[in-house]
Protein backbone atom coordinates (compact mmCIF):
# COMPACT_ATOMS: atom_id res chain seq x y z
CA UNK A 1 0.00 0.00 0.00
CA UNK A 2 2.55 2.34 0.75
CA UNK A 3 3.96 1.75 -2.35
CA UNK A 4 1.19 2.35 -4.27
CA UNK A 5 0.51 5.66 -2.53
CA UNK A 6 4.03 7.07 -3.35
CA UNK A 7 4.24 5.78 -6.95
CA UNK A 8 0.98 7.61 -7.74
CA UNK A 9 2.49 10.66 -5.70
CA UNK A 10 5.63 10.72 -7.62
CA UNK A 11 3.06 10.09 -11.12
CA UNK A 12 0.92 12.97 -10.03
CA UNK A 13 3.46 15.49 -9.30
CA UNK A 14 5.39 14.27 -13.00
CA UNK A 15 1.88 15.05 -14.97
CA UNK A 16 1.85 18.53 -13.47
CA UNK A 17 5.06 19.20 -14.44
CA UNK A 18 4.12 17.88 -18.09
CA UNK A 19 0.69 19.89 -17.90
CA UNK A 20 3.32 23.50 -17.13
CA UNK A 21 5.17 22.01 -19.99
CA UNK A 22 2.32 22.25 -22.63
CA UNK A 23 0.74 25.10 -20.83
CA UNK A 24 3.24 27.63 -21.50
CA UNK A 25 3.88 26.61 -24.96
CA UNK A 26 6.32 24.03 -25.61
CA UNK A 27 9.39 22.40 -23.36
CA UNK A 28 11.94 26.14 -23.78
CA UNK A 29 9.13 28.57 -22.86
CA UNK A 30 8.36 26.06 -19.32
CA UNK A 31 12.14 25.62 -18.71
CA UNK A 32 12.56 29.86 -18.77
CA UNK A 33 9.72 30.51 -16.84
CA UNK A 34 10.72 28.09 -14.47
CA UNK A 35 14.11 28.75 -14.37
CA UNK A 36 15.33 30.35 -11.23
CA UNK A 37 17.72 32.56 -13.52
CA UNK A 38 15.05 34.09 -15.76
CA UNK A 39 15.04 38.03 -15.34
CA UNK A 40 12.64 40.55 -14.35
CA UNK A 41 12.78 41.98 -17.86
CA UNK A 42 12.33 38.50 -19.57
CA UNK A 43 9.45 37.71 -17.73
CA UNK A 44 8.06 41.29 -18.58
CA UNK A 45 7.97 39.55 -22.18
CA UNK A 46 6.22 36.03 -21.38
CA UNK A 47 2.35 36.72 -21.74
CA UNK A 48 -0.33 34.22 -22.00
CA UNK A 49 -2.22 34.60 -25.37
CA UNK A 50 -3.41 30.89 -26.42
CA UNK A 51 -7.24 30.71 -25.04
CA UNK A 52 -7.83 27.97 -27.15
CA UNK A 53 -5.00 25.92 -24.92
CA UNK A 54 -5.67 27.17 -21.89
CA UNK A 55 -9.23 25.86 -22.15
CA UNK A 56 -8.51 22.38 -23.47
CA UNK A 57 -5.79 21.45 -20.25
CA UNK A 58 -6.76 18.10 -19.46
CA UNK A 59 -8.35 18.19 -15.70
CA UNK A 60 -9.16 14.76 -13.16
CA UNK A 61 -12.83 15.22 -12.80
CA UNK A 62 -13.96 13.58 -9.97
CA UNK A 63 -17.54 13.67 -7.57
CA UNK A 64 -17.66 16.16 -5.30
CA UNK A 65 -18.79 13.57 -2.66
CA UNK A 66 -15.45 12.33 -2.25
CA UNK A 67 -14.98 15.70 0.16
CA UNK A 68 -18.19 15.87 1.22
CA UNK A 69 -18.81 18.82 -1.12
CA UNK A 70 -21.76 18.76 -4.03
CA UNK A 71 -21.24 19.00 -7.61
CA UNK A 72 -18.03 17.73 -8.73
CA UNK A 73 -14.26 18.16 -8.19
CA UNK A 74 -11.45 19.33 -10.72
CA UNK A 75 -7.71 18.87 -10.35
CA UNK A 76 -4.46 19.36 -12.33
CA UNK A 77 -3.74 15.74 -12.45
CA UNK A 78 -4.00 12.92 -14.79
CA UNK A 79 -6.59 10.20 -14.93
CA UNK A 80 -3.94 7.63 -13.72
CA UNK A 81 -4.45 9.76 -9.98
CA UNK A 82 -5.48 7.63 -7.32
CA UNK A 83 -8.61 9.62 -6.27
CA UNK A 84 -7.82 7.75 -2.76
CA UNK A 85 -4.82 9.55 -2.14
CA UNK A 86 -6.55 13.06 -3.38
CA UNK A 87 -9.37 13.04 -0.82
CA UNK A 88 -6.77 12.31 1.86
CA UNK A 89 -3.98 14.88 1.20
CA UNK A 90 -6.78 17.58 0.47
CA UNK A 91 -8.87 16.35 3.42
CA UNK A 92 -5.40 16.67 5.65
CA UNK A 93 -4.44 20.11 4.42
CA UNK A 94 -1.51 18.76 1.91
CA UNK A 95 -2.50 18.49 -1.25
CA UNK A 96 -0.60 22.03 -2.28
CA UNK A 97 -2.01 22.53 -5.28
CA UNK A 98 -5.19 24.72 -6.56
CA UNK A 99 -8.30 22.57 -7.21
CA UNK A 100 -11.71 23.62 -8.51
CA UNK A 101 -15.28 23.00 -6.23
CA UNK A 102 -18.32 22.93 -8.92
CA UNK A 103 -21.52 23.10 -7.51
CA UNK A 104 -23.60 23.85 -10.39
CA UNK A 105 -24.23 27.65 -9.84
CA UNK A 106 -20.46 28.63 -8.92
CA UNK A 107 -17.36 27.50 -9.84
CA UNK A 108 -14.77 27.85 -7.15
CA UNK A 109 -11.13 28.14 -6.64
CA UNK A 110 -9.41 26.35 -3.19
CA UNK A 111 -5.99 25.64 -2.05
CA UNK A 112 -7.61 23.89 1.29
CA UNK A 113 -11.65 22.98 1.82
CA UNK A 114 -10.91 25.77 4.51
CA UNK A 115 -11.06 28.83 1.98
CA UNK A 116 -12.40 29.94 -0.71
CA UNK A 117 -9.79 31.68 -2.99
CA UNK A 118 -12.07 32.74 -5.71
CA UNK A 119 -15.20 32.20 -6.84
CA UNK A 120 -17.45 32.58 -10.39
CA UNK A 121 -20.85 32.64 -11.23
CA UNK A 122 -21.07 30.17 -13.79
CA UNK A 123 -24.33 31.93 -15.43
CA UNK A 124 -22.27 35.67 -15.17
CA UNK A 125 -18.28 34.73 -15.21
CA UNK A 126 -17.60 38.88 -15.12
CA UNK A 127 -19.90 39.63 -11.73
CA UNK A 128 -17.76 39.85 -8.76
CA UNK A 129 -19.19 36.90 -6.86
CA UNK A 130 -17.08 37.78 -3.11
CA UNK A 131 -17.81 40.92 -0.99
CA UNK A 132 -14.34 41.72 -0.49
CA UNK A 133 -13.55 42.01 -4.45
CA UNK A 134 -16.71 44.69 -4.99
CA UNK A 135 -14.80 46.42 -1.69
CA UNK A 136 -11.64 46.59 -3.81
CA UNK A 137 -13.06 48.18 -6.69
CA UNK A 138 -14.03 50.87 -4.65
CA UNK A 139 -10.41 52.60 -5.96
CA UNK A 140 -12.98 54.46 -8.21
CA UNK A 141 -14.16 56.82 -6.25
CA UNK A 142 -10.91 57.94 -6.18
CA UNK A 143 -9.00 56.53 -9.66
CA UNK A 144 -11.76 56.75 -11.90
CA UNK A 145 -10.24 56.30 -14.99
CA UNK A 146 -6.71 54.52 -14.71
CA UNK A 147 -4.23 54.30 -17.45
CA UNK A 148 -2.79 50.76 -15.93
CA UNK A 149 -3.88 48.63 -12.83
CA UNK A 150 -1.10 46.52 -11.71
CA UNK A 151 -2.60 43.55 -9.54
CA UNK A 152 -0.34 41.55 -7.52
CA UNK A 153 -1.83 37.39 -7.50
CA UNK A 154 -4.36 36.09 -10.40
CA UNK A 155 -6.85 33.54 -8.37
CA UNK A 156 -9.77 33.25 -10.36
CA UNK A 157 -9.38 36.46 -12.23
CA UNK A 158 -12.07 38.19 -10.43
CA UNK A 159 -10.91 41.65 -10.37
CA UNK A 160 -8.82 41.30 -13.37
CA UNK A 161 -11.61 40.08 -15.51
CA UNK A 162 -14.31 43.28 -13.96
CA UNK A 163 -11.68 45.41 -14.70
CA UNK A 164 -11.28 44.10 -18.68
CA UNK A 165 -15.00 44.42 -19.19
CA UNK A 166 -15.82 47.98 -17.50
CA UNK A 167 -12.39 49.94 -18.01
CA UNK A 168 -12.12 49.42 -21.86
CA UNK A 169 -9.20 51.74 -21.75
CA UNK A 170 -7.39 50.67 -19.08
CA UNK A 171 -4.00 48.61 -19.62
CA UNK A 172 -3.85 45.62 -17.04
CA UNK A 173 -0.79 43.57 -15.61
CA UNK A 174 -1.26 40.93 -13.23
CA UNK A 175 1.68 39.33 -11.48
CA UNK A 176 1.39 35.44 -9.97
CA UNK A 177 3.97 33.15 -8.93
CA UNK A 178 1.86 29.86 -9.05
CA UNK A 179 2.02 28.03 -12.20
CA UNK A 180 -0.57 26.00 -11.01
CA UNK A 181 -2.53 28.90 -10.24
CA UNK A 182 -1.70 30.60 -14.01
CA UNK A 183 -2.54 26.74 -15.64
CA UNK A 184 -6.57 27.49 -14.33
CA UNK A 185 -6.74 30.47 -16.30
CA UNK A 186 -8.94 29.19 -18.95
CA UNK A 187 -11.52 27.39 -16.47
CA UNK A 188 -12.41 30.80 -15.04
CA UNK A 189 -12.59 32.15 -18.39
CA UNK A 190 -10.01 35.12 -17.78
CA UNK A 191 -9.83 36.61 -21.22
CA UNK A 192 -6.55 36.51 -23.46
CA UNK A 193 -6.39 39.86 -24.68
CA UNK A 194 -3.47 42.35 -25.88
CA UNK A 195 -4.78 44.69 -22.85
CA UNK A 196 -4.60 42.05 -19.59
CA UNK A 197 -0.88 40.47 -19.20
CA UNK A 198 0.01 37.75 -16.98
CA UNK A 199 3.16 37.67 -15.86
CA UNK A 200 4.22 34.89 -13.76
CA UNK A 201 6.99 36.23 -11.03
CA UNK A 202 7.36 36.66 -7.77
CA UNK A 203 5.90 40.47 -6.91
CA UNK A 204 8.66 40.87 -4.28
CA UNK A 205 11.42 40.46 -7.28
CA UNK A 206 8.89 42.30 -10.08
CA UNK A 207 7.67 45.18 -8.43
CA UNK A 208 11.20 47.17 -7.67
CA UNK A 209 11.87 46.47 -11.52
CA UNK A 210 10.33 49.90 -12.32
CA UNK A 211 9.10 52.98 -10.70
CA UNK A 212 6.13 55.20 -11.69
CA UNK A 213 4.02 53.38 -13.96
CA UNK A 214 0.96 52.24 -12.27
CA UNK A 215 -2.08 54.14 -11.34
CA UNK A 216 -3.72 51.68 -8.97
CA UNK A 217 -1.63 48.59 -7.74
CA UNK A 218 -3.90 45.53 -5.82
CA UNK A 219 -2.40 43.56 -3.69
CA UNK A 220 -4.85 40.13 -3.15
CA UNK A 221 -2.04 37.79 -3.15
CA UNK A 222 -2.29 34.53 -0.81
CA UNK A 223 -1.34 31.05 -0.48
CA UNK A 224 -2.44 27.84 1.87
CA UNK A 225 -1.18 29.66 4.70
CA UNK A 226 -2.31 33.04 4.50
CA UNK A 227 -1.15 36.32 2.65
CA UNK A 228 2.05 35.70 0.86
CA UNK A 229 4.78 35.78 3.63
CA UNK A 230 7.13 38.00 0.68
CA UNK A 231 4.80 41.05 1.35
CA UNK A 232 5.96 41.25 5.15
CA UNK A 233 8.97 43.26 4.65
CA UNK A 234 9.05 46.75 4.53
CA UNK A 235 11.16 46.93 0.89
CA UNK A 236 8.18 45.54 -0.50
CA UNK A 237 5.91 47.97 -0.03
CA UNK A 238 8.70 50.63 -0.51
CA UNK A 239 8.65 49.02 -3.92
CA UNK A 240 5.26 49.15 -4.32
CA UNK A 241 4.81 52.72 -3.44
CA UNK A 242 7.56 53.54 -6.25
CA UNK A 243 5.68 51.39 -8.87
CA UNK A 244 2.82 54.20 -8.35
CA UNK A 245 2.00 57.42 -10.18
CA UNK A 246 1.32 60.79 -8.66
CA UNK A 247 -1.99 60.14 -7.36
CA UNK A 248 -1.68 56.66 -7.49
CA UNK A 249 -3.47 54.21 -4.75
CA UNK A 250 -2.65 50.99 -3.63
CA UNK A 251 -5.52 48.49 -2.03
CA UNK A 252 -4.41 45.69 0.01
CA UNK A 253 -7.25 42.75 0.80
CA UNK A 254 -6.33 41.46 4.68
CA UNK A 255 -7.77 38.45 5.55
CA UNK A 256 -8.12 36.58 8.94
CA UNK A 257 -7.98 38.04 12.45
CA UNK A 258 -6.08 40.93 13.06
CA UNK A 259 -3.29 39.29 14.62
CA UNK A 260 -2.52 37.51 10.71
CA UNK A 261 -2.51 41.19 8.99
CA UNK A 262 -1.63 44.02 11.46
CA UNK A 263 2.30 43.91 10.82
CA UNK A 264 1.30 44.14 6.78
CA UNK A 265 -0.62 47.29 7.92
CA UNK A 266 2.37 48.98 10.27
CA UNK A 267 4.43 48.33 7.28
CA UNK A 268 2.14 49.46 4.72
CA UNK A 269 0.83 52.57 6.88
CA UNK A 270 4.91 53.36 7.85
CA UNK A 271 5.82 53.47 4.10
CA UNK A 272 3.11 55.59 2.82
CA UNK A 273 3.59 58.09 5.98
CA UNK A 274 0.34 57.13 7.87
CA UNK A 275 -2.00 57.87 4.55
CA UNK A 276 -3.78 54.59 4.64
CA UNK A 277 -7.73 54.16 5.95
CA UNK A 278 -8.56 50.62 6.47
CA UNK A 279 -12.15 49.40 6.07
CA UNK A 280 -14.54 46.16 7.20
CA UNK A 281 -15.76 43.78 4.49
CA UNK A 282 -19.39 42.62 5.59
CA UNK A 283 -20.33 39.29 6.62
CA UNK A 284 -16.56 38.14 6.46
CA UNK A 285 -13.23 38.36 8.16
CA UNK A 286 -11.39 40.54 5.21
CA UNK A 287 -10.24 43.95 5.49
CA UNK A 288 -9.22 46.89 2.63
CA UNK A 289 -6.77 48.93 3.01
CA UNK A 290 -6.08 51.62 0.28
CA UNK A 291 -3.22 53.61 0.70
CA UNK A 292 -2.72 56.91 -0.83
CA UNK A 293 1.02 57.76 -2.82
CA UNK A 294 0.13 61.72 -1.94
CA UNK A 295 -3.56 62.84 -2.21
CA UNK A 296 -6.55 61.51 -1.28
CA UNK A 297 -6.34 61.32 2.24
CA UNK A 298 -7.75 61.42 5.13
CA UNK A 299 -10.97 60.89 3.16
CA UNK A 300 -13.16 63.86 1.88
CA UNK A 301 -17.06 61.86 2.89
CA UNK A 302 -19.14 64.51 1.30
CA UNK A 303 -17.05 64.53 -1.97
CA UNK A 304 -17.03 60.71 -2.00
CA UNK A 305 -20.97 60.53 -1.39
CA UNK A 306 -20.82 62.77 -4.43
CA UNK A 307 -18.31 60.70 -6.86
CA UNK A 308 -20.45 57.56 -5.84
CA UNK A 309 -23.49 58.65 -6.79
CA UNK A 310 -22.23 58.97 -10.50
CA UNK A 311 -20.36 55.65 -10.45
CA UNK A 312 -23.26 53.97 -9.50
CA UNK A 313 -24.53 54.82 -12.83
CA UNK A 314 -21.75 54.31 -14.75
CA UNK A 315 -20.71 50.67 -13.27
CA UNK A 316 -22.72 47.62 -11.76
CA UNK A 317 -21.31 48.30 -8.03
CA UNK A 318 -23.19 50.06 -5.25
CA UNK A 319 -20.62 53.00 -4.79
CA UNK A 320 -22.76 54.40 -2.33
CA UNK A 321 -22.67 51.28 0.27
CA UNK A 322 -19.00 50.99 -0.99
CA UNK A 323 -19.06 55.07 0.84
CA UNK A 324 -20.88 53.90 3.56
CA UNK A 325 -18.41 50.69 4.59
CA UNK A 326 -15.35 52.96 4.13
CA UNK A 327 -16.76 54.92 6.66
CA UNK A 328 -17.07 52.10 8.69
CA UNK A 329 -13.54 51.68 9.19
CA UNK A 330 -13.00 55.17 10.24
CA UNK A 331 -13.26 53.68 13.99
CA UNK A 332 -10.85 51.15 12.69
CA UNK A 333 -8.44 53.33 12.04
CA UNK A 334 -8.10 54.94 14.91
CA UNK A 335 -7.66 51.96 16.92
CA UNK A 336 -5.06 50.65 14.96
CA UNK A 337 -3.25 54.05 14.77
CA UNK A 338 -2.66 53.17 19.19
CA UNK A 339 -3.02 49.59 19.25
CA UNK A 340 -0.12 47.96 21.24
CA UNK A 341 1.69 45.71 19.70
CA UNK A 342 1.92 43.40 22.27
CA UNK A 343 -2.15 43.17 22.65
CA UNK A 344 -2.82 42.20 18.66
CA UNK A 345 -1.97 38.57 20.28
CA UNK A 346 -5.17 38.39 22.05
CA UNK A 347 -7.56 39.70 19.82
CA UNK A 348 -9.55 38.11 16.64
Amino acid sequence: MLITCYMTHRWCDEYSHTLQGAFYGGSGFAAALLSQDVSVGQLKKMTIKNETMLQTIPLLELPGKILGERGSLRFLESAQCDPGWLRTHVLTGRYGKPFIIEDGQTRRLHFSLSAIQSSMRINDPFVLDIAYTRKMMAFLLFVSDPRHVLMVGLGGGSLAKFCHRHLPHTRLTVVEVNPDVIALRGEFSIPADERLVIIRADAADYLPATEGDTDVLLLDGFDAAGIAPTFLKRDFYQAARRRLRPAGILVANFAGPLKCWYRHFELLNEVFEGRVHVGPVSADDNHIAFAFADVGYPLDWERLKERASVLACQFPLDFPSLVNRLRDGAELRRTLSILPRWSISSRK
